[in-house]
């Protein structure tokens, strides 16, 4: 059983809970922030399809209902894909952040647990549920999860490319997917970590991680959550820096993807053979002090095989208007 995306149309026709992103050649990346976000390119993108917000947890009970799939937290790790791991390590489980009250350094093991029996049925782990996040993002998603859905339901996980051309509303030369200003008014505008990172947070208690979609104006595109709440898988893998642009502006790359595979692996850890893919969006951790993510142009490397409780995903149709 898939989801009816086919069948269930919106008044403009398109499916429903999907916006039409046009296609057009814009300029990707930034070189006013960290390296891997350069250089500036121009390219071109079709028009596609893609989802008003990131896929919830309502959507994603119904996918595990309708086909029994089991998610990679859940599964006790390979000992083969892990050398060197040490066996008490090898449970089921995922990465939950936990606030500390006070931290010494940048280790960031102060603030990241890797927690057995955690995963999207139990973001906290123990006893965690979902009773009032049904219309949340889903968390605790590996890559393999998140393509898995977007199989079941006939879509497809974003390129890079669409899912930052989506992001920016139209905005192609604006810092933020709605403007300049991070707090225009101080108003926030998307599910961003208040305080100081990571040891104050100033939003009410019990609102410190994922908020439901919807939470935030949209952008130009009426695309909810683009930016922050949950950082969203893309279908490429990772590379260190964008291609350098064309001398000649006739060369402007057309639906352009990322690098290869084997050139994605973590050259810190060269005894994992675990490709990494694109991340984008910030989450509701990214914070002025410590990771300023949360914008468009923004990428962040992540292992396929990994999920924590920050990281979501979307997925979108490419056909015709």
């Amino acid at each position: 059983m898939a989801l009816a995306f086919e069948n269930e149309r919106t008044a403009d026709g398109g499916p429903e809970g999907m916006v039409w992103i046009p296609g057009r050649t814009f300029t990707m990346g930034s070189d006013n922030h960290y390296p891997e976000e350069a250089p500036t390119h121009p390219v071109r993108v079709d028009g596609f399809w893609i989802e008003e917000t990131p896929v919830t947890n309502r959507k994603f009970v119904a996918f595990v209902d309708a086909t029994g799939y089991v998610t990679f937290a859940e599964k006790a790790p390979d000992p083969k894909d892990y050398p060197g791991a040490r066996p008490e390590m090898l449970k089921a489980g995922s990465l939950v952040f936990f606030q500390p009250k006070n931290v010494a350094g940048p280790d960031i093991t102060q603030w990241w647990k890797f927690k057995f029996g955690a995963n999207w049925r139990r973001p906290l782990g123990g006893l965690s549920d979902l009773r009032g996040k049904l219309d949340h993002p889903v968390v605790h998603i590996a890559w393999c999860d998140a393509k898995a859905y977007a199989d079941w339901a006939g879509l497809d996980l974003p390129t890079e490319a669409e899912w930052e051309l989506a992001a920016r509303g139209g905005l192609d030369d604006a810092e933020f997917a709605w403007g300049d200003e991070l707090m225009p008014d101080g108003r926030p505008m998307a599910n961003t970590w208040q305080g100081t990172f990571p040891t104050l947070s100033t939003k009410p208690a019990g609102k410190e991680r994922t908020s439901p979609v919807r939470s935030f104006p949209p952008n130009g595109y009426g695309l909810y959550d683009m930016i922050g709440n949950v950082w969203e898988w893309t279908s490429d893998y990772w590379s260190a820096r964008h291609t350098e642009p064309a001398a000649k502006s006739c060369c402007i790359p057309s639906n352009p993807r990322g690098g290869p595979a084997d050139a994605s692996y973590d050259p810190m850890q060269p005894q994992i053979r675990i490709p990494r893919r694109v991340l984008k969006g910030g989450s509701h951790l990214c914070a002025p002090n410590y990771c300023r993510r949360y914008r468009p142009a923004a990428r962040h490397a992540e292992p396929e095989d990994t999920s924590t409780s920050h990281v979501g995903f979307r997925c979108v149709k490419r056909t015709t208007a």
